[in-house]
């Protein structure tokens, strides 16, 4: 036995942390010895590719540890192994030297690798003219780490890694894996204590729940039919295009109850979601996360898998296919994306290697006690780096247009739900996570950089200013951001009864002194048809016919209102149950009455958003904004004119919030002109009563409103009309 007993039994135990200086090939006098660990194993025989024993192996110990002297050792050779059930010639993965090579190593310490998914997870490869999987992963405080997977029956004293010590990333390439191969990652802790089996921070593709293993993901086969979308899709991301977001759970779309009620897969959604969203008019469609997480329930907020597309709807060329489907369709595709938190599950990230790696290790702020979650550590090189890389994944390898980063007010400050005493404020003394303003900034200066035409949108609660400024400017650099105050306001003034509105028309108009602040997104999500909260159309108050007409009269107000338009699934036919990710859509009702109606609308809504320039073109400039009349508490309306990028073509709205109907009702425009009824939300067609103005009306030279010329309109109850000439 050429080594000591002590590292024997370390790696019968699975307790050697240097396995590469035990096992594989090493001179020995004038030759070789091989030694290898095969428990099982009843004989082993090094032998060349013509399977020539160049050497018969001893076993040493009690527990699969075989040692071959070799005198003359050619530069590969391959190891016959006697096993009970019959012989094995397998490729020895001791005998392959170091795989990271030396700027992966540099720039992931400086935490700048932007390939780092190309490097660190699991990934099929040929080394030395042999077929296998290359395998990666950072545990820098680990003190044994190796490959369990079914081929070694889940036995991690088998296939121990070699740390790369200089960034803490161990690395093996074991032949003869092939894709579809389940496998984790067990490590023993910085004092020898085995922890749970750990999936993949990398992994590309992971088993379907309740099962958590990584698997080895093939390279991808989908051939891309999108280039002619990918020219254009910059243009149409622009402050100055038309965005209307049709956000959606693909697990509570649509499901298939002849088949016990299972999910769409990505396919079918590609041919039933996709020219659905299409035909209604909408530019983009928002994935609730589809990165992989064990709880349906979660709805993929609860994240495991940074780089894996959910299995439940599919493997990821599947993804890719319906990604496809949209793009060739004219939509954009945005992925709802979390680089805040983490969840507490045993295979995932938390405490990863036996001490907080990934997460704080002060829970005042490594834990999140609201969501019950870990805090990414932001201020960490590598963790940083692990979640741009993941960014740059989405966004390259699936196509996708945009991300929209979830819970970024929590990301901001140290003290976000947390009590006096929970936190730790920053160096200054203040309550801002700089580490985490430093690698937002970052984060959107790199994806704009690396991936063009695509947009980042915040879902951001607070008045951070400069969240869609640039980087350069001392922004963060987000493309769009949700405006939540816009979405609380609104809906709560809505939820008034209509005999009181007229008081509360400040919660209408209050908006419009900061919606030109940041570039704003209109989002009525699925956090507003939740919990309780009920939906759209059952906040609106009234019988029957009035919470549709309100329905009607919000979506009309909200889709003229300067800003991007975002609608969550089922609003668009006035779905009226509240929302349940466990079950589909009411689909029964779009095609009746009035929730047909709502559906036409709109899709009315966004053809004519998009058709007319004065609809979007300066959603983000306060010249395309105009009030006529913002303070009629008496009739309890509102009036404003939207102008195009040259002050020319311009669109009239007046919303009546009461429940009365107002007969010539004078409104100031700007010419004397035709005016064309675009929009009646009380039209026939709609769902309403077919009150109105009988499709357009005449300006007269009578000033109102301090302009010279005006509209005498029917104002139909809890209705909004628009008008062009």
């Amino acid at each position: 036995m050429s080594i000591s007993a002590d590292r024997l039994v370390a790696i019968e135990q699975g307790r050697e942390g240097d396995p590469f200086s035990v096992l594989g090939p090493h001179p020995l006098g004038t030759g070789t010895v091989v030694r290898a660990f095969l428990p099982g194993a009843l004989a082993v025989a090094v032998v060349d590719d013509d399977e020539r024993v160049l050497g018969e192996a001893e076993p040493i110990g009690a527990a699969g540890v075989f040692e071959a002297l070799v005198v003359a050792m050619p530069h590969r050779y391959r190891l016959r192994v006697a096993y009970p059930l019959g012989p094995v010639t397998l490729d020895d993965p001791y005998r392959f030297g170091p795989i990271l090579g030396e700027l992966d190593i540099w720039l992931f310490a400086q935490g700048n690798h932007l390939d780092l998914y190309r490097v660190l997870g699991a990934h099929p490869d040929e080394i030395d003219g042999v077929r296998g999987t290359r395998f990666a992963v950072w545990a820098p405080n680990a003190s044994r780490v190796s490959v369990a997977g079914d081929w070694n029956h889940w036995d991690g004293r088998v296939h121990p890694m070699r740390l790369r010590r200089e960034a803490g990333v161990w690395e093996i390439f074991l032949p003869g894996i092939e894709p579809g191969a389940r496998y984790k990652y067990e490590l023993l802790g910085p004092h020898g204590n085995l922890l749970p089996l750990r999936a993949d921070p990398f992994a590309f593709r992971s088993e379907k729940r309740p099962g958590n293993a990584s698997i080895v993901a093939s390279p991808s086969a989908h051939v891309w039919a999108d280039d002619d979308w990918l020219t254009v899709r910059g243009a149409k991301q622009r402050r100055d295009a038309p965005i209307q977001i049709y956000e959606v759970h693909l697990g509570s779309w649509r499901r298939v109850p002849e088949h016990g009620d299972r999910f769409l897969t990505y396919r079918e959604l590609a041919e039933q979601l996709v020219p659905y969203v299409a035909e209604l008019g909408f530019t983009h469609i928002e994935l609730l996360p589809v990165t992989e997480h064990p709880f349906d329930l979660s709805w993929g907020y609860q994240t495991t898998g940074w780089f894996a597309p959910t299995s439940r709807f599919g493997e990821p060329d599947d993804f890719r296919a319906f990604v496809d489907a949209a793009h060739r369709a004219g939509l954009a595709v945005i992925l709802d994306w979390i680089p805040g938190h983490f969840p507490t599950d045993a295979h995932a990230l938390g405490t990863f290697d036996g001490s907080p790696l990934y997460e704080h290790a002060d829970p005042r702020e490594g834990f999140h006690r609201e969501w019950g979650t870990y805090v990414f550590n932001l201020g960490r090189n590598e963790v940083a780096n692990f979640l741009i890389a993941s960014a740059l994944y989405w966004l390259r390898e699936f196509h996708l247009d945009g991300l929209r980063v979830d819970a970024v007010a929590s990301i901001l400050y140290r003290d976000y739900s947390r009590k006096e005493g929970e936190w730790i404020p920053n160096h200054d003394g203040g309550r801002e996570n700089l580490e985490a303003v430093a690698f937002l900034q970052r984060l959107n200066a790199t994806v704009y950089g690396q991936v063009a035409g695509i947009a980042t949108f915040a879902e951001e609660s607070t008045a951070w200013p400069g969240v869609t400024a640039p980087t350069d400017v001392g922004g963060l650099g987000f493309g769009y951001k949700w405006n939540m105050g816009w979405m609380h306001d609104t809906l709560h003034f809505f939820e008034r009864d209509p005999l009181y509105r007229g008081h509360h028309l400040d919660e209408i108009s209050f908006g419009l002194i900061y919606a030109f602040s940041e570039n704003f997104v209109l989002p009525l999500s699925h956090d507003e048809v939740v919990h309780g909260k009920r939906s759209l159309l059952s906040r609106m108050p009234g019988g029957d016919e009035q919470q549709f007409a309100n329905l009607r009269l919000l979506y009309a107000l909200m889709w003229a209102h300067p800003g991007k338009k975002l609608l969550f699934a089922g609003g668009e036919f006035a779905q009226r149950a509240e929302w349940r990710a466990q079950a589909s859509l009411d689909w029964h009702l779009a095609p009746f009455g009035p929730h047909a109606g709502v559906q036409r609308l709109v899709r009315d809504l966004n053809r004519i958003t998009r058709e007319r320039g004065a609809l979007h073109e300066r959603d983000c400039e306060p010249e395309g904004f105009e009030w006529i009349a913002y303070d009629d508490r008496r009739n309890a309306v509102v009036a404003f004119i939207r102008w195009d990028a040259d002050h020319d073509g311009h669109v009239v709205c007046v919303c009546n919030f009461s429940g009365t109907r107002h007969d010539r009702y004078t409104v100031g425009v700007p010419r004397r002109a035709d005016y064309a009824e675009l929009v009646n939300t009380a039209a026939a067609a709609y769902g309403g009563t077919n009150l109105g103005n009988g499709g357009s009306v005449t300006a007269s030279d009578r000033p109102a409103h301090g302009r010279p010329f005006s509209l005498s309109l029917t104002l139909p109850p809890l209705s909004a009309i628009w008008l062009a000439p």
